[in-house]
């Protein structure tokens, strides 16, 4: 949407320029038009793997992993105006939120053990403390013992 936006420009100005439309509130300042630019760099890569690909609970991990290093690197990153920064940082807070949500959750843990990319080695190159991912191995035994 705010790519689409974008590219549109003139056609979005010509409509918001028509007073019998009552639309002129909507119109985009400059300085607007720029936060839209960064909003949409930032969001660009999640929109696009969340859009094309097909997300499955072994890939949500290691995916909310890589939104939150770039969130850290963008909120920091002086090219963007103070507003983006802010938001990042808010968007990064809720992604926490939602991430400490999965530890309450055995089945992420256990999809990501089973997956034929990941297995044990996503947790060490995540440096998951040891006990962590002892826990998840265990989880794994635990649920296939359990069932089987």
């Amino acid at each position: 949407m705010l790519n689409y936006a974008l590219e549109h420009r003139k056609a979005v100005n010509n409509v918001t320029q028509h007073r019998d439309l009552v639309l002129r509130k909507y119109e985009l300042a400059d300085r607007e038009r720029e936060i839209v630019k960064q909003l949409r760099d930032i969001l660009k890569d999640a929109t696009l793997y969340f859009s094309c690909a097909t997300p499955n609970l072994a890939t949500m991990i290691p995916a909310m992993d890589h939104i939150d290093q770039e969130l850290t690197s963008y909120s920091h990153n002086k090219k963007y105006s103070a507003l983006i920064c802010v938001a990042v940082r808010l968007a990064k807070k809720t992604l926490n939120r939602y991430y400490k949500l999965t530890d309450s959750s055995e089945v992420y843990r256990i999809a990501m053990v089973l997956h034929p990319r990941h297995k044990l080695s996503y947790f060490k190159v995540a440096y998951w403390e040891d006990q962590w991912i002892q826990t998840a191995q265990s989880l794994v035994r635990h649920e296939f013992q359990h069932s089987y």
